[in-house]
């Protein structure tokens, strides 16, 4: 006797509840993660640490949390999603409480560093975004990716004015606290990524999980793919963690800080959307060219033009349109490619190049800016960088499969 298919409807059902909660989770996951642009300043000022300490720990955190993506997302393709993401959420949890009792450099390396940088790879898009991608619909996919990862700037506006007005009322080691509980929401988010098989008629070639990665890692389009993430890597975390600091240097309003922050959230909810959804219309490698070129001249235009309160508004709006909507794109790429039995573990890897540049971002930034007073040399580098990743897109192969299926 067969067991008979689910109803469009209930499919359709169960999809929306996975990417909502997924959304949610990644929301939270990533909210948290962009106050600690705001955690920077207070906790190194109350603990008389150069800005280099913490953002040395941050860059610890996004290098571990790309090395550990791969790992994450293949745990999570064999032994469910569900329980990578709760086993994620509590060691955020963790990570966050060290950090705030944490009187040494060491604990907060330990905190921020390597607790919340393993937890972020079991709960953010390596983890989630395999899930999505096998439960939408093919002709879905692409949309869903980016309703997913504009998730992560639905939490940055939601979490970033919590963090602010904690800090600035009870102080940064109870404002922490605080986050650590709302970390834990994501266990039981988390629930909603349990997946009855993962042997979906649109996966891809039923190939082993070591050949997938042999084939992607010897493919010119996958090196690409990965190169150009790090350029994304080095631009957002720089931007994330040091833009409240450099406003700071050139006396704007304290506020101001987290107010960038808020818009670029609020702006990426629109630009990752819409990647998502011109990604399943268009050439994904055309419109990550674009984005990376005009990243290029809103860092230019903003810092050789004079900074005010509406120039800051007006960069932070473009980055924001401009912020994750990579990340849709370069997953409806490997899923293109490879298809979406191990999509997250490929996605995972070429994460990892993500991270390896948020690292660098991150730590030339507080380097740099201990060593000369300026964060001039990271605004121009990431400029020249932008531009080379403009090119290194254009010969990337996106519709291999589409292409051998017509033939």
């Amino acid at each position: 006797m067969t067991t008979p298919a689910a109803s469009p409807r209930a499919a359709s059902r169960s999809f929306l509840v996975v990417l909502l909660c997924g959304a949610l989770l990644v929301s939270l996951a990533m909210g948290v993660r962009q106050s600690f642009g705001l955690i920077i300043g207070p906790l190194s000022a109350q603990n008389a640490w150069p800005v280099a300490t913490f953002s040395f720990a941050l860059a610890i955190q996004n290098l571990l949390w790309g090395a550990a993506q791969p790992f994450a997302s293949a745990l999570a393709e064999r032994w469910g999603a569900h329980r990578v993401a709760i086993l994620g959420g509590i060691t955020y949890a963790v990570g966050l409480g060290l950090t705030a009792w944490a009187n040494t450099a060491g604990g907060a390396f330990a905190g921020t560093g390597i607790l919340i940088g393993l937890a972020l790879s079991g709960t953010t898009f390596g983890t989630v975004l395999g899930v999505i991608g096998r439960a939408a619909p093919p002709e879905k996919r692409s949309m869903a990716l980016g309703i997913a990862s504009a998730g992560g700037s639905f939490g940055q506006m939601a979490v970033i004015p919590v963090a602010s007005g904690l800090i600035a009322s009870v102080g940064v080691v109870q404002a922490m606290l605080v986050l650590a509980v709302i970390a834990l929401l994501m266990v039981p988010l988390a629930l909603a990524l349990v997946e009855p098989s993962l042997n979906h008629p649109q996966a891809g070639p039923t190939q082993s999980m070591g050949a997938v990665i042999k084939d992607a890692w010897n493919d010119r389009s996958f090196q690409l793919l990965s190169l150009g993430f790090f350029v994304c890597g080095f631009q957002v975390a720089f931007v994330g963690v040091h833009l409240p600091n450099y406003l700071a240097l050139c006396h704007m309003p304290a506020a101001l800080g987290a107010t960038a922050l808020m818009i670029i959230g609020g702006f990426n909810i629109i630009g990752s959307w819409g990647c998502g959804v011109l990604g399943q219309s268009r050439r994904p490698r055309k419109i990550l060219s674009l984005i990376y070129l005009l990243r290029g001249i809103a860092v230019a235009l903003f810092i050789t033009l004079p900074t005010t309160e509406v120039s800051v508004i007006l960069f932070a709006a473009t980055m924001g349109l401009l912020w994750l909507g990579t990340v849709p794109l370069t997953s409806q790429i490997i899923a293109t490619l490879y298809g979406t039995r191990y999509m997250g573990t490929l996605f995972g890897i070429v994460f990892f190049s993500h991270q390896i540049g948020s690292f660098t971002g991150v730590w030339a930034g507080g380097l740099l800016f201990d060593a000369t007073g300026s964060y001039d040399l990271v605004w121009w580098g990431s400029i020249a960088l932008g531009v080379v990743a403009a090119f290194l897109h254009l010969p990337i192969a996106d519709a291999r499969q589409e292409q051998a299926a017509t033939a």
